[in-house]
């Protein structure tokens, strides 16, 4: 008769493990408390800095999103030319500053019109820009329309839509006359 010999366990033939280590499921390491602590206090602070990071970036961008909401767009007159320049019943381009521009704007802060003077005091003005998409339009005088070039808008003489996509008129400005001045009110144009 052969006696068998009793199975060792991989564990128990390892040295230097200690018999209380048997007890721990396999892969689990233990440590000291000051190293978890510490891996504790180091995740804690990651966390916190990643909040940090997340607020200073973000800030700012709700800033610039929502600081619009609140600002008052100013409206300002400015003077498109002398009263005789202009001539009864013709229309021409006028330039002026944008009422809000921005300091590094450069030449993109010029804006312009159509004026056109009706009588001897009195002018109407059209926003150069095609109330469907903002490209700018150009006037024929021959055919005595508004023509937008980019998706065939065509407004009439008073602004009002003869054609295309245009959802409605051209947007007007305010015109006065001061003294000799043709005064146009730069109000931000209405975006739809």
């Amino acid at each position: 008769m052969s006696e068998k010999e009793p199975e060792v366990s991989p564990k128990a033939s390892r040295p230097g493990r200690a018999c209380a280590a048997d007890d721990q499921p396999e892969g689990h390491v233990t440590s000291d408390p000051k190293e978890e602590g510490r891996r504790r206090f180091l995740a804690r602070v990651s966390v916190g800095l990643g909040c940090a990071g997340g607020v200073a970036l973000g800030v700012p961008m709700v800033g610039f999103v929502v600081a619009p909401l609140g600002r008052e767009v100013p409206r300002v007159w400015r003077s498109v030319g002398k009263i005789r320049t202009f001539k009864v019943g013709e229309t021409v381009q006028v330039s002026f500053t944008d009422p809000s521009p921005l300091p590094w704007a450069g030449v993109t802060a010029n804006t312009g019109a159509w004026l056109r003077r009706i009588s001897e005091d009195q002018f109407v003005a059209f926003s150069i820009n095609c109330a469907h998409l903002g490209c700018p339009v150009r006037w024929l005088p021959d055919a005595h329309l508004f023509m937008c070039p980019c998706h065939g808008g065509v407004y009439y003489e008073d602004g009002s839509v003869a054609a295309g996509p245009p959802p409605h008129p051209l947007s007007q400005y305010l015109v006065k006359v001061e003294g000799e001045d043709v005064m146009i009110r730069a109000d931000p144009l209405p975006i739809d």
